[in-house]
Order: C-alpha cells, then structure tokens, then sequence
C-alpha cells in the first residue's frame, strides 16, 4: 500500500539485482527500460484493480445466494490468507528469480483466480477464488515495487526516485480504487454483474502479460541458485516498542481500507437505501484515491508529521463515516471516507518509514514482512469482528463499535510512540532520510515524535541504504 522508495535518489538493487548490466543486453533486443517502466506501472495498476473488482458485487452475490454479512467478511478475510501466505513463501523470491518473472507468475495466478470466479460462483468458489487472488497480490507487490524503481534509475540514471515513487502509489492504490469503479460502473449500466467486470479485468491483464515481453529484466539470476527458504520475520528486541506503535498504526490503516472493500457497499445498499453498484464502487474508489493523494502528497513530510497526520485523519474519518450511518447520510459517509482513507495512507506511509529507521540495514526486509503481516491482520480480523456483530446488533451500532475500537487502537499507537526515547536526537545527530537522502525535519512532539527521535538516534552507526 506504500512505497518503499526513497524520493531524494533512486533506490538500490535488492540483492541479486543489477540496473545497466542487466538492462543493457535487453536493450540491444529493443528492451528499453524507459518503455518497460510504463509497462511495469500499467501491470500493477490492473493488476491491484482484479483484486477490488467484487468488491461492489458483494451486494449481487447476497441477493442470489441469500447470505448476509458475516459471509461476506469471510470471503473478504481469504484474500487476506492468500496475501498472507504469499509474503511469507514467495515475497522474496523475485531476488533471484527475476522481478520481469515473479510479474509474470503473479499475472498469471490472478487471472486463474479470474477463472475461479467466473466457473465457480458459488460461496466455496468466491472463497478459493479471493484465496488465489490474494497469492497473486502479495507475489506482486513488493516485486512491482523494486522493479519499477530498478527500471527508472536504468531509464535515468543520477535523478531522484520520486517518479517511480509516485508511480507505484498510483498504480497499488490507486489500481485497487479504479478496479471497484469499474466494477461498479459495469455492474450498473452494462449488465451481466457477475461475469462482465471480471471478463474485462481479464483482457486488462492479458494485454499486460504480452506487453511485459517489451519490458527488460533487472535481475541476473544468480548461479548457483540460492537455497530456498521461506520469507523470515525478525524485530530486533531493542526496537520492538516503536515496532509495535507502527503495527497498532498499520492495524487501524488497514482496517479502515477493509471496511470499504468488504461490508461498506451493504451499508450503502441496506441502512443507506441507495442500491447502485456504480456508487459502491465509488466509494471504494474515494478511499483508495484520498490515500494514495495523501502518500504522494506528503511524500516528503517528516515520518512524524505523516503518523500525526494520518492517526488524527484516521479518527475523524471514523467519526464522520460512524455519524453519516446513524443520521444517515450518503454525502457524509463519502466524505467520511476520504478523510479516513488519506488518514489510513499517510499513517502507514509513516510506519513502513518508521520501520525502516530503527531497522539494521541487514535485516530491514524481516522485519517489514513482520509489519505487513500485522497489516494483513488488521485488513481482516477488525472487519470479521464487524461482520460478526451484525449478526446480533443494528449495523449503525456495530460500526459504532468498530469505529471505537478502531480509536483506541490508534491511540495505542499514538500513546506508545508518544513514550518511546527522547524528544529530540542527540546533540551533534545529523537526520536523514534512511536512505542518506533528503534530510528531515526536526521531529515534532505530538502523537509520533519522539518515535522518529528514537528512530534517529538508532541509526548511529548504521550502514545507509
């Protein structure tokens, strides 16, 4: 949901990779990192977009199969499985696999998932068919991510990495925006709910799998090949309280993103009493545009200034969405929804950045498998919480519920980054960015502050990226 570039330079290989001596033979066969770039982008995009494609026609499936919310946020909950089990066994290996490869697999998987849906459309179907997405999406993101600022720094060597920044923020969330509005906007006016969107995000992903053969390769494979082994998870034990204060942050971020992806369209048709599939898909598509304008947006902030930002965006979001459900009003709820959802990006934008700042330098990749991990929890655990409520309680009393619970778990964040070391960095500290870019600006008390002090005064010492 975040990128992990740094925008004051371009990002170095990850091990294994190479930029022009890997590039350079492609290019001699037309392989131009330039045109790759673009193509790299538009494969995320719709790559991202497949995986919020049901999440308007989730009201469909329930007036045909008679099922209510609980489900839904069941089926909801097996994406984040298949992500889950995806970072952990295949996360990494486009190190020496091959980012141009891993892309290819992860294509491929998604449109299988495709097929699921379309063959099988039945709840055990939607289940293996979220399952099989959510493997496609945690092989992709990370690789995506790499691979596009490889392919900028090949296509411009010597300039910052902002442009590949913004266009991998762009194509995750944004992608993941879009694929519900065009769910939404088929479902609505083209008919064939349940088969039509899913056709066309085929076809979307199909032109981009034959669009990667132009697109070169940035990785060597190495010989021999290194053993396998699965993604491992690793927090430093000195680091774990501003570890944890990114994971309570990261928790609220992502539960917000999986409330609009999973129940809102049924508040929307059910307590709203407005059925369009075009505005569920809207909805979606306002919170996944708020946060991927407010990433770019304060790309450049200070890591404490997008954890304040964020946490206190998040909350007012909530309170705003919670009252727009009681009144109720659809205006409200969609403003609501932006403001939690720039709060939701700008506060895991901060901890993916806080993270990285305590981390050594050897060991960064553990322990940001450990924070999406707590991400991919949060995406699902929060919302089968609410989708359980339902069952006993009015949904204006279980969002209640929720958005409280919300609310304290972003005050966890803010209370423990809030206690965490000094309020400032040592006499002498020069701050930087983790990459040794940019500096940053003094840490500000408030909610995250002396997380960034601690943060600082940790890296003494440290490698730069």
């Amino acid at each position: 949901m975040t990128t992990l570039t740094d925008p004051a330079r371009p990002a170095r290989p990850a091990s294994g990779a190479r930029h022009s001596n890997a590039v350079a033979p492609d290019r001699e066969h037309g392989r131009s990192p330039g045109r790759g770039f673009w193509i790299a982008g538009y494969v995320f995009a719709v790559t991202m977009a497949f995986s919020t494609i049901p999440t308007p026609l989730y009201v469909l499936y329930q007036a045909r199969d008679h099922f209510g919310a609980l489900l839904v946020t069941v089926i909801f909950a097996a994406y984040a499985v298949g992500v889950m089990a995806s970072l952990f066994l295949a996360g990494h290996v486009s190190d020496w696999l091959g980012r141009r490869r891993m892309i290819v697999t992860a294509l491929a998987v998604n449109m299988a998932s495709g097929i699921v849906f379309l063959a099988w459309p039945t709840v055990p179907g939607l289940i293996a068919g979220r399952v099989i997405s959510g493997i496609s999406i945690g092989m992709l993101t990370a690789t995506a991510t790499v691979y596009l600022s490889e392919l900028h720094a090949a296509a411009r060597p010597g300039q910052p990495g902002r442009r590949a920044e913004v266009v991998a923020t762009a194509a995750n969330l944004g992608g993941l925006g879009l694929g519900a509005l065009l769910a939404g906007l088929l479902a609505q006016y083209a008919g064939h709910g349940l088969q039509l969107p899913f056709l066309v995000s085929e076809a979307l992903m199909a032109g981009g799998a034959l669009a990667l053969a132009a697109a070169p390769e940035t990785v060597a494979r190495p010989r021999p090949r290194p053993r396998y082994h699965p993604q491992r998870v690793s927090v430093p034990a000195a680091d774990r309280p501003a570890f944890l204060a990114a994971v309570f942050a990261t928790v609220a971020a992502f539960a917000v993103l999986g409330l609009f992806t999973s129940l809102a369209p049924g508040f929307i048709a059910g307590t709203l009493g407005d059925r369009s599939h075009a505005l569920a898909g809207l909805a979606a598509f306002v919170v996944f545009g708020a946060a991927a304008l407010a990433q770019i947006a304060l790309s450049r902030a200070a890591t404490s200034r997008q954890l304040s930002i964020g946490l206190t965006a998040l909350i007012l979001g909530l309170a705003v969405v919670t009252i727009a459900v009681w009144l109720p009003s659809l205006t409200l709820f969609l403003l609501g929804g932006a403001l939690a959802g720039a709060g939701a990006g700008a506060a895991f934008k901060g901890s993916v950045s806080a993270v990285i700042a305590i981390a050594p330098h050897a060991r960064r990749g553990e322990t940001l498998a450990g924070l999406f991990l707590a991400a991919y929890f949060g995406i699902a655990a929060p919302v089968l919480g609410l989708g359980l409520a339902t069952q006993f309680v009015s949904a204006q009393i279980a969002l209640l519920g929720f958005a409280a619970v919300l609310v304290a778990v972003a005050a966890m964040a803010s209370r423990l980054a809030a206690g965490l070391g000094h309020s400032g960095p040592p006499p002498g500290l020069t701050e930087s960015t983790p990459g040794g870019g940019m500096p940053w600006p003094s840490p500000q008390r408030g909610m995250a502050g002396p997380l960034l002090a601690r943060a600082a005064s940790h890296k003494q010492g440290q490698p730069n990226a």
